[in-house]
């Protein structure tokens, strides 16, 4: 059975969504009421679910644009839990912490946990599905939480409230790793990313069946959804050649991607809808920054251009 059978919802097309702007990023300038409704009233001819990644203040204006302005959207809401243990093996050496930070993060995602158990119960007709953490067990993480933790996170929000739970990750965790959280979440949620494993455009699709298959093999009874799959835009070579990423791979990427998810009935988020530059490094060629549909002034890039009902 198929996600949108399984949890009884409509097919349609998904995508991950943070509208932070120029001068703007988590923890910082939050986008106010009127950018964040621009940035929905752009999206809602051509996207239904949208992926949101914390229960911070950007969240809470994205969830009262959508109930103020009854525009017809749904939430994945996640909770962005933050580093628990030490990962040394992280390659940017961003995975390591002082025992004291690691206890106030501790606190935190405790904290969150409890937001997000709180805004769905509070918002059930908007966030239709909850996610108890962010690629946090892979093992280049820099905000490394031990498998047990997000466990103990899932059983308290499948007790606490009634939208289905998942935890957001590289496929690659899944394939072994992460087989007692499996059996415990209602859906598996993977990202994959073929331009980042130094994949060309035209390995991209066949890569990115290859990842779901290979998770759903293993778990050929759970809902698999894919939570980030993207194409970047421009890169510094930080990861990326240079020369696999433009606009019209990333169109194809995405119109592949999308002929997939609906062949297969899969629900998929594309990666995501506008460029953020508070990402990365400062260098504006930082791959980080451009993975939008939409570049930061929020004009499409070429997958964008030619989508149904763009006009406002």
């Amino acid at each position: 059975m198929d996600f949108f059978e399984r949890f009884g919802l409509p097919p349609a097309k998904a995508i991950c969504y943070s509208g932070f702007r120029d001068g703007q990023q988590p923890g910082g300038i939050s986008p106010a009421y009127e950018e964040v409704k621009e940035d929905l009233l752009l999206l809602q001819n051509n996207w239904k679910y949208l992926r949101l990644y914390d229960c911070d203040e950007h969240a809470e204006t994205v969830i009262r644009v959508i109930q103020h302005e009854k525009l017809d959207f749904k939430i994945m809401l996640g909770a962005y839990i933050e580093a628990e243990m030490n990962n040394f093996g992280c390659p940017w050496g961003g995975g390591v912490y002082t025992a004291d930070q690691l206890a106030i993060n501790r606190k935190k995602n405790d904290e969150k946990i409890q937001r997000l158990i709180d805004w769905a119960n509070q918002f059930p007709n908007i966030i239709f599905s909850l996610a108890v953490g962010n690629e946090a067990c892979v093992d280049w993480t820099d905000h490394y939480v031990p498998v047990q933790r997000v466990l103990e996170f899932t059983r308290k929000v499948k007790k606490l409230a009634i939208q289905p739970v998942s935890f957001c990750e590289n496929y690659v965790p899944w394939l072994s790793k992460l087989k007692p959280l499996a059996a415990e979440v209602d859906f598996i949620s993977i990202h994959t990313y073929p331009v980042w494993e130094y994949k060309h455009i035209h390995e991209a699709i066949e890569y990115t069946r290859e990842n779901y298959e290979a998770v759903l093999a293993i778990y050929p009874d759970k809902p698999i959804v894919i939570t980030e799959a993207g194409w970047a835009t421009n890169s510094n070579g930080r990861g990326i050649h240079p020369e696999h990423v433009n606009e019209e791979n990333q169109k194809m990427y995405y119109e592949d991607l999308m002929n997939w998810a609906e062949k297969n009935k899969t629900l998929v988020f594309f990666f995501e809808a506008f460029d953020e530059s508070w990402k990365g490094s400062p260098d504006p060629n930082e791959p980080e920054k451009h993975w939008g549909l939409f570049h930061t002034d929020r004009t499409p890039k070429l997958a964008a251009e030619d989508l149904p009902c763009l006009t406002k």
